[in-house]
């Protein structure tokens, strides 16, 4: 009876430890990563829309581990600033790449 409860425990452990694995992405990160990675890039999008400068261009917004690269094209070098400081303003940013162009 114990080597049948022992067994039991451990396919109970191994069955455990194959869901905890199956929680990462390909990347190794969680899945709360990757929602904090989505919510952070969803206010950045949503700053830059509703900012009066930015509003009309096509900036676009990728994160990855909590830093922010800004892509797309804009007029003039405030332009291009002024997103990347709108990006850094938004809470759990690490970091940004400005690669948005000059037209």
């Amino acid at each position: 009876m114990k080597g049948v409860r022992r067994l039991f425990v451990a396919v109970l452990l191994l069955s455990f430890l194959a869901g905890l694995a199956a929680c990462q992405t390909p990347a190794g990160r969680s899945a709360g990563a990757v929602v904090d990675d989505a919510t952070i890039t969803t206010k950045v999008k949503s700053k830059l829309f509703g900012d009066e400068q930015l509003s009309g261009f096509a900036i676009s917004v990728n994160t990855f581990q909590r830093e922010v690269t800004l892509t797309g094209a804009v007029n003039a070098p405030e332009h291009r600033q002024r997103a990347e400081e709108i990006a850094r303003s938004v809470e759990g940013v690490r970091g940004v790449n400005n690669a948005i162009q000059l037209k």
